[in-house]
């Protein structure tokens, strides 16, 4: 899972976060408050949050303390306007990884969520492969070889949930979730229609790997012993 978690109050600021990072290929759903993010984050993993620390019902601080407190792992970068040491403290005792101070340079936020997304609790590279097949969220591509195939948004999430499953089987919601997170209506054959496209797209490529649908459940990939 490479979507991102951004909890932020002013719409405008969430909107630019998500655009720089959708330029990298890092999907990411926004949630304005904490009763919003609460239920967000029931219904999906997110590789990375990013929190605001003052919030319209609530402390990001506290709010980050009890997803702590319930088990929640996935690295946190903390966006606060106070920028005193004892804040900083506060905050990475509260639990979380790095420290961004507003106002901030949008590539530097990019950045150092990469670099969270690096840390092996986020279980996230900037290319994953399986099977020869590797997908490049940075370019947006899957390559075989010497041949590539350009992703679309959606394409790209479902290609790297898949990839990191490592043949196993992704349900259905999963890859729903994945791809087009919670803010987005989703046609009941959104999915269906979107693996037709990637199974195209594999096609192009010199690879051994292949979509296989197992039905009622959800997708995975597999590698077959001939090309």
């Amino acid at each position: 899972m490479s979507r991102v978690a951004i909890v932020e109050d002013h719409p405008r600021l969430a909107d630019m976060v998500a655009r720089a990072l959708a330029a990298v290929g890092i999907e990411a759903d926004l949630f304005l408050s904490i009763s919003e993010a609460s239920y967000g984050l029931r219904q999906g993993d997110y590789a990375v949050l990013i929190v605001d620390r003052g919030l319209p019902d609530g402390d990001g601080l506290a709010f980050l303390r009890a997803l702590r407190a319930a088990g929640q792992t996935a690295p946190c970068l903390m966006l606060t306007a106070r920028d005193a040491l004892h804040d900083r403290v506060e905050g990475l005792e509260s639990g979380a990884d790095d420290y961004v101070t507003k106002p901030f340079a949008m590539s530097e936020l990019v950045a150092r969520v990469r670099t969270l997304m690096r840390r092996p609790v986020a279980l996230t590279a900037l290319v994953e492969s399986y099977g020869g097949l590797s997908v490049d969220p940075a370019h947006r591509e899957m390559r075989c070889g010497s041949f590539s195939v350009v992703l679309a948004p959606a394409e790209l999430q479902i290609m790297l949930c898949l990839v990191r499953a490592g043949g196993r089987t992704v349900r259905h919601a999963m890859l729903e979730h994945a791809a087009w997170g919670l803010g987005e209506a989703v046609t009941p054959n959104a999915l269906e229609v979107t693996v037709h496209r990637l199974r195209k797209k594999l096609a192009v490529l010199d690879t051994r790997v292949r979509l296989r649908n197992q039905r009622g459940v959800g997708f995975a990939l597999e590698e077959t012993i001939e090309r």
